[in-house]
């Protein structure tokens, strides 16, 4: 099992740093985007229509692959005080329950968002003249990432290397 964790932590540490980079230039050409149309809106007198689907689009984006990149760090929303005050065989339990919950939340999202993706590619975004398929497919790709990250941390928590608040409060 470490053996796999030594292979798999390294890609999904690259990974995680290239999603939460992603979803950070994301969050900035968003920002100049709006910007923009509000130019656009109240100085140039000529609102771009184009600016808000582009928007929307990026927005799926920086927070899937964000998102993804939490559920890696352990950022996401959490029940730790529980998880602390529990006993270390309901911790061990409990973290497993975690993370095979996790593992079928990303492969929901994967085979949903493909679905989506796929039924929806024929048809385009009237304002930006792309496939509407590219609205869903930041829920198959972060879905994909949810996967890896939370299989690492199965694994992890099965090699008894995982690193939570509870096993650093073990430690003090």
């Amino acid at each position: 099992m470490r053996a796999i964790l030594a292979v798999l932590s390294p890609i999904a540490a690259i990974l995680s740093r290239i999603s939460l980079l992603t979803a950070g230039v994301g969050i900035i050409i968003m920002t100049v985007l709006v910007f923009w149309s509000i130019f656009g809106r109240y100085i140039l007198n000529d609102t771009p229509t184009w600016t808000e689907p582009a928007v929307l689009l990026l927005m799926s984006w920086f927070i899937l692959l964000g998102s993804a990149s939490g559920v890696r760090e352990r950022s996401h929303i959490g029940f730790e005080i529980g998880l602390a005050a529990s006993p270390p065989p309901l911790r061990f339990a409990l973290k497993l329950v975690t993370e095979i919950l996790l593992i079928g939340f990303g492969l929901a999202m994967v085979g949903y968002g493909t679905q989506l993706a796929v039924g929806t590619w024929s048809a385009m975004t009237p304002m930006i003249g792309i496939s509407q398929g590219w609205d869903y497919v930041p829920v198959a790709v972060g879905g994909v990432l949810v996967t890896l990250f939370s299989i690492e941390r199965l694994l992890m928590v099965l090699a008894g290397t995982d690193q939570t608040v509870a096993s650093s409060i073990e430690q003090i």
